[in-house]
């Protein structure tokens, strides 16, 4: 009796293992059954023979390894299915292996398969990457394959595809698309070029205008088309008499609208000057000098009105602090309005501006807008600013004060800002990933020791982005605009710091993706988060950094301290001083690893 209660009791242990702990099969049987399904119409042939092929209903293909599967880090799902150049034959079954709905990678290419590319592959609904080049598909690339909203890159190039391609502007992450060498038809249709980076559909059977307007992409995407025309073709495309009859429609209007628009611009700044030259007399008490605030011929007028230097006891100078530009000293606000002034950039905290006073030396000037914050607060604010000095920290060089203005004076930085060096026009700089970490290293020590020094006066940096990390004469990194901007409240005030790390987290990520904060409507942070949740890190990466074969371990290592940063809890992130630790220890690696290798 005793021995039947214990075998009872093991058999309800076991099963209760079974139910916690599963093992065996993970993936399910209509799923198993359906690979199996996908491979028979492959026509593997001899590759049946392979040690450990799998493949086959008995087995999983996730416990058991099958040839060119791979599984999430769990064994419970397929997640890649690599068939690369093993001389596979026959169709392919995009219904059967579509049920595998969690599927991101399928590669196919370099065999000898024919076929159409069938409409169920939209089954495969999270599907980042689909190689299916180096074949004999026919037939067209079904409508469908807009429905992958997952999809990054698609690769059906070197086929004997035809017809006309659908609109892939649907596909708002696709970044690669290459289509070279078949027999596609009928205009080009919409892509997010300005997103694209890589794109080829040359040899093809293409007509009419490139729909690309970004000039990102030369001939040689577009060669081998005859009926092709655009501005990087060598085939100029008609002006139609339509087109032109609109353009001369359309002109006569907008030129119209130009002198109504002239009209009314000069009316208002005649009442503007009007006015101007009312109050000048109010306050200064004398007739009218003559002299004029305009720029020379070509330069843009200075939006700096005069009228605020106002009376009471306010100078019209500036305040000059610890300036190394000796141009500046003497320097009043009046000499400011007759300089030169050229609109350099405008945010939602001010407008930036080129001024070139007549000492020569060209300065920034910051004029900001909408800040409540008293004359003696702002004065403090700038004073205690200067008193703390950091080599990678663009100085205040001089401030000016009243009711209405405002205003910053910088030394003009004439190499640009990090943002430009990402994402404008490099002109034939090598930015690479030596000097993206030095950056990442200069700005976090200098943030840090920011924070450390201005924690107690509540004074953080408040707009930390790339486009105010400057380059010097040298090309060295410094920070601008350092504490420009004064929370409503005092607990807002005392996150600012959190906000600061968070910033620079994403300053990490445009380092290491190559890509603006927003692009298209989608935000950077986000874009990296899913990626990374997907397990497809490398997919980061700028792909200037992957081509100079730059250290994977370490752009991942600096990846994970971003993320850090951008922590969705605040008081979950890093301080500046331990990001700032963190990444000095991986340059210090980076370099070490530079000698090792080194000659």
């Amino acid at each position: 009796m005793l021995c039947g209660i214990k075998v009872q009791y093991v058999i309800v242990v076991s099963f209760v293992f079974l139910l916690l702990f599963p093992v065996g099969k993970t993936e399910s049987r209509d799923v198993v059954d359906a690979l199996v399904e996908f491979m028979g119409k492959l026509g593997p042939g001899s590759m049946q023979n392979t040690p450990n092929w799998g493949w086959n209903a008995s087995s999983d293909p996730c416990t058991d390894h099958w040839y060119g599967v791979k599984c999430d880090s769990s064994n419970q799902t397929v997640k890649d299915i690599v068939l690369e150049q093993i001389g596979l034959s026959g169709t392919v079954d995009f219904e059967s292996v579509c049920k595998e709905t969690n599927l991101l990678l399928l590669s196919l290419k370099l065999n000898n398969l024919t076929g159409s590319l069938a409409k169920e592959i939209s089954n495969c609904k999270r599907l980042r990457l689909l190689y299916l080049n180096g074949n004999h598909f026919s037939g067209d690339l079904p409508d469908s394959v807009t429905d992958l909203a997952d999809l990054v890159r698609i690769d059906i190039s070197n086929n004997a595809l035809s017809g006309k391609l659908p609109d892939m502007s649907r596909n708002m992450g696709l970044i690669s698309f290459w289509a070279q060498n078949n027999h596609l038809t009928g205009q080009l249709p919409n892509f997010n070029y300005h997103q694209l980076e890589y794109f080829d559909v040359s040899n093809n059977d293409f007509t009419g205008r490139i729909p690309d307007d970004t000039g990102r992409f030369g001939a040689k995407s577009f060669a081998g088309n005859p009926g092709l025309c655009g501005k990087v073709l060598p085939n100029v495309c008609p002006v139609k008499k339509k087109y032109l009859h609109d353009l001369l429609m359309y002109s006569g209007f907008a030129i119209l609208g130009l002198i109504i628009l002239v009209l009314v611009a000069l009316l208002l700044l005649k009442k503007r000057q009007n006015l101007e030259d009312r109050k000048r007399k109010e306050v200064e008490g004398t007739k009218d000098s003559g002299d004029s605030s305009e720029s020379n011929i070509g330069q843009t007028r200075s939006e700096f009105s005069i009228t605020s230097a106002e009376n009471g006891g306010v100078s019209a100078s500036l305040v000059v602090l610890s300036s190394p530009v000796e141009a500046v000293n003497g320097l009043r606000f009046e000499d400011l309005l007759r300089a030169p002034a050229e609109l350099i950039g405008r945010g939602k905290h001010g407008s930036l501006y080129k001024v070139l006073p007549d000492g020569g030396v060209p300065l920034v000037v910051k004029r900001i807008k909408d800040w409540e914050i008293s004359r003696d607060e702002f004065k403090k604010r700038m004073q205690r600013i200067d008193q703390v000095k950091h080599p990678k920290v663009l100085p205040i060089v001089a401030y000016y004060c009243s009711k209405q203005e405002k205003l910053l004076v910088y030394e003009f930085q004439q190499n640009g800002s990090l943002f430009k060096l990402l994402h404008g026009s490099q002109n034939g700089q090598i930015f690479d990933w030596g000097s993206r970490l030095t950056i990442a290293c200069n700005t976090a020590e200098a943030l840090a020791f920011m924070h450390r020094e201005l924690k107690d006066d509540q004074i953080a940096h408040g707009n930390l982005k790339s486009s105010n990390i400057l380059l010097t004469k040298d090309m060295d990194s410094c920070m601008s605009e350092y504490g420009l901007v004064v929370e409503d409240n005092g607990s807002q005030n005392s996150n600012a710091f959190h906000v600061d790390v968070y910033a620079f987290g994403v300053v990490l990520l445009e380092l290491l993706t190559g890509k603006p904060v927003q692009s298209n409507g989608l935000d950077l942070a986000k874009w990296v988060n899913s990626v990374v949740k997907e397990e497809w890190t490398g997919e980061v990466f700028d792909k200037a950094l992957v081509v100079e074969s730059a250290s994977e371990e370490r752009m991942v290592g600096l990846l994970q301290i971003a993320l850090k940063c951008i922590n969705g809890s605040p008081d979950l992130r890093p301080g500046m001083d331990q990001v700032a630790t963190m990444i000095v220890s991986l340059k210090e690696e980076d370099e070490r690893s530079m000698a090792s290798s080194g000659p």
